[in-house]
């Protein structure tokens, strides 16, 4: 992010060594495992894994390879909901807040958005495509060419990096379809967007591969978890041990030139109502990490899915709840928090006071 730290403390330190800013990098993880034979491997390791599914944390042992839908919806070959440039990632992924026509990237973010969800999220706003019946939807199939064509479409048009969304339950496939990609030519910074929910194994296979990790850290207490998030108490402990295992793997966040990431870790945790996210503690385990982790603390909660029927979710954080998350960052050491809360202030109020942005204004 190519601003300097405001005076609450969001925005990135460009004191700190690991907000340090290279020149045009591109990715080169993945083509160094292609020539080595490495990523065929791990592929067809991952694979495997399908046959009696390990691949997350649920361990459902579903037969993927032979028909059988594993608790996320998924099988044998990726399920893609859509793809395209997304301009409302934060600014490091999406490209320098302002520099295209969208306000956000002048290229935008490559998402792919995969069908199904290993975590199942009660509030999720995605729910139309993250259910199990989505991944299930034969309309979502993709071959490991048909997803490998859909990476070389973003790089084609001039996206800043491969965005993986939801991509836990289909680490086998992209695996397959990077094995096609990358010798055609595919040399995009890849990005790993999970909610966290991801087995130490299967982040293993992607050591080397990944160049940016962006998972989410959503609960800190079992029961919250349990509750929210079809039974799986484990989440704050998987969550906590995946993250920092993607730090071991990527470090922190390093951008180059024009303000966007070429490889680290960037982490989202959603504020929700009546404290039910742990935030405090949260930003305390993540400071303890590296306190230059990027961090978003997000405010863009509102109730949505079954949400709507529970009591506790049924409305969005107060203004209160949402300063006292950002001061329990800030209180915590975290020096790279990012501004994101800042911009859509500025364009609401320039809205309030100018009125819409007209096109060819």
């Amino acid at each position: 992010m190519p601003r300097a730290s405001t005076p609450d403390g969001f925005g990135p330190d460009e004191s700190t060594p690991d907000a340090r800013r290279t020149g045009g990098c591109r990715a080169g993880g993945a083509q160094r495992l292609f020539a080595s034979g490495e990523l065929a491997r791990r592929a067809e390791r991952a694979v495997a894994l399908l046959a009696a599914c390990t691949l997350c944390p649920r361990r459902c042992g579903a037969d993927r390879l032979h028909g059988e839908h594993g608790l996320c919806g998924g099988s044998r070959h990726a399920a893609v909901a859509s793809y395209g440039l997304h301009h409302g990632e934060e600014a490091p992924i999406s490209g320098p807040h302002g520099s295209g026509t969208h306000g956000s990237g002048k290229h935008g973010s490559g998402t792919v958005f995969f069908a199904g969800c290993n975590l199942g999220c009660a509030f999720c706003q995605n729910h139309d495509i993250s259910a199990p019946a989505a991944a299930r939807d034969p309309a979502t199939r993709a071959t490991p060419e048909e997803l490998a064509a859909v990476f070389l479409d973003l790089q084609r048009r001039g996206a800043h990096n491969v965005n993986l969304v939801t991509p836990s339950h289909m680490v086998p496939q992209i695996l397959e379809a990077l094995c096609i990609a990358v010798p055609a030519g595919l040399d995009l910074p890849l990005v790993y967007n999970s909610s966290g929910y991801d087995a130490p194994e299967t982040l293993e296979l992607l050591a080397g591969v990944v160049d940016i990790h962006m998972p989410d850290a959503k609960f800190w207490d079992p029961a919250t978890a349990a509750r929210l998030c079809r039974d799986a108490a484990d989440y704050p402990q998987v969550a906590r041990e995946a993250i920092a295992a993607m730090h071991a793997q990527v470090g922190d966040l390093i951008l180059d030139r024009d303000g966007v990431a070429v490889s680290g870790l960037l982490v989202r945790h959603l504020v929700l109502p009546g404290g039910l996210a742990g935030t405090a503690p949260w930003m305390a385990f993540l400071a303890r990490l590296s306190p230059a982790t990027w961090v978003n603390v997000m405010d863009q909660y509102h109730p949505c899915s079954t949400a709507l029927d529970m009591p506790e979710l049924a409305q969005p954080p107060s203004v209160r709840e949402l300063d006292a998350a950002r001061r329990a960052a800030r209180d915590a050491g975290l020096t790279r928090l990012d501004p994101g809360h800042e911009r859509r202030a500025e364009a609401l109020l320039r809205a309030l006071l100018c009125g819409p942005v007209r096109a060819g204004k």
